[in-house]
């Protein structure tokens, strides 16, 4: 196929890219990669040094692959991930790898690079690029956010990009088929933020129908959210979170910061530091449960991240079809067998499900419109599979309009067809 336009979903933990023809048809670009070809593109970055001074040079691979090398190399190196959490916050504004200064601009842009690299016509087609209705972060900054987004492509050589909300990519690819006026609710749930878009589609002068925009809404909390939970109530207090250490003859609670790093797991790698290591093995030393702040110690020390959050990801996927799992890891001799509950589970995220509903709640009243005005639900992302967001929907609006779409290729090829037909109308213009 010809490419005539393209969409760019750039997610927190995937990234898909999808090419529109001139007939309308689309299809996701396949990546290769050392376990194999893959449609969505690990949003990862590693970088490393080679060669001896003064010859020395900075290298790096992007996607599955730098996830793959990260967890096998030995020598120094930096992985980067969920770099798009950070375009909304100002605390973020550049980092130093091996010596180069790097602005977050810098980054996503030698990502975005490597997603589009031989793609023919990718700094010259229509282009657009999905977005959250809000950003990730407590207190995001919108202008900041889009303007280094915007940068970020530059930097990658797309000087001439659109960006769109990225429910309304999901809505649509959801449209694409429809015969009859709708209107209808985009659920877009990704790895860092939950997005909802109430979209009015009418007959339109080409003999299609014409999208309109009707409200947004979004809220900063989706799987990333829900993989933490479990990792808070199940994981940490297996490697001493809540307890205690002696000084002085008093016993103090070990402090919580070791904890919370665990928020993302390839943070963990931020602590393997020589103070923080050295401070571990101080409270080891002191712990009333030893045993299990040397199990968090391995994990530090040994990158285990990946790992864990592998297990941890594996038991919330076996939750959505099981009322209960066994969350299991073993690695280096740290071993967690912690069986869990859908019924615990769902107590966790409580808050967590209704701050999605809240958002949900929100799109609707800046539309004026009640959940039986609202003729068809469109659920995109994994987050849309755990059963106390599905319930949710389902009570809401009933089971019959809910539609569940393609977790990674949604969005991606919802905003090609978006990039064609905003080209087309253009033209006309």
């Amino acid at each position: 196929m010809t490419p005539a336009a393209i969409g760019i979903d750039f997610g927190t933990t995937n990234s898909v890219v999808a090419l529109a023809g001139p007939d309308g048809s689309v299809m996701t670009r396949s990546f290769a990669t050392k376990q194999g070809a893959v449609d969505a593109y690990r949003s990862a970055l590693m970088f490393w040094r080679e060669g001896r001074p003064p010859e020395t040079r900075i290298t790096h691979v992007s996607g599955p692959d730098a996830l793959d090398m990260a967890l096998g190399m030995t020598t120094e190196h930096r992985f980067l991930q969920s770099l798009k959490t950070h375009l909304s916050s100002r605390a973020f504004q550049e980092t130093r790898l091996f010596g180069k200064l790097f602005q977050l601009e810098d980054l996503i842009g030698v990502f975005l690079s490597d997603l589009t690299a031989d793609l023919p016509g990718h700094d010259a087609l229509p282009l657009v690029s999905g977005r959250p209705v809000v950003f990730a972060g407590e207190r995001p900054d919108e202008e900041l956010a889009v303007g280094r987004l915007k940068g970020s492509y530059g930097k990658a050589g797309m000087k001439q990009v659109d960006f769109a909300y990225e429910p309304l990519g999901a809505a649509y690819w959801y449209a694409r088929d429809l015969k009859t006026p709708q209107t209808m609710l985009v659920a877009d749930f990704g790895g860092g933020t939950s997005d909802f878009s109430v979209m009015r589609f009418e007959p339109g002068s080409n003999g299609g129908l014409e999208a309109i925009p009707l409200s947004h809404a979004g809220v900063g909390v989706a799987g990333d959210t829900f993989d933490y939970r479990i990792i808070e109530h199940a994981v940490s207090p297996a490697l001493g979170k809540g307890t205690d250490y002696r000084s002085f003859g008093k016993l103090l609670p070990v402090p919580a910061h070791y904890h919370a790093a665990f928020a993302q797991w390839h943070k963990l790698s931020l602590m393997k530091s020589r103070e923080t290591m050295a401070e571990l093995n101080a409270l080891i030393r002191e712990a009333v449960e030893p045993g299990k702040l040397e199990d968090l110690l391995t994990v530090i020390e040994y990158d285990l991240g990946y790992e864990l959050y592998r297990a941890v990801s594996a038991a919330k996927v076996a939750l959505s079809g099981k009322e209960e799992t066994t969350l299991s890891f073993s690695q280096m001799g740290v071993i967690i067998e912690k069986p869990i509950r859908r019924a615990d589970f769902e107590r966790w995220i409580a808050d967590d499900v209704g701050a999605i509903e809240a958002a949900l709640d929100r799109a609707l009243a800046e539309a004026g419109l009640g959940g039986e005005r609202i003729e068809a639900v469109f659920m995109t992302g994994g987050t849309s599979y755990v059963p106390a967001v599905r319930s949710l929907f389902d009570r809401r609006f009933g089971a019959g309009k809910v539609h569940i779409g393609d977790a990674f290729r949604s969005v991606a090829s919802g905003l090609a067809l978006l990039a064609l037909d905003r080209a087309r109308a253009s033209v006309a213009a």
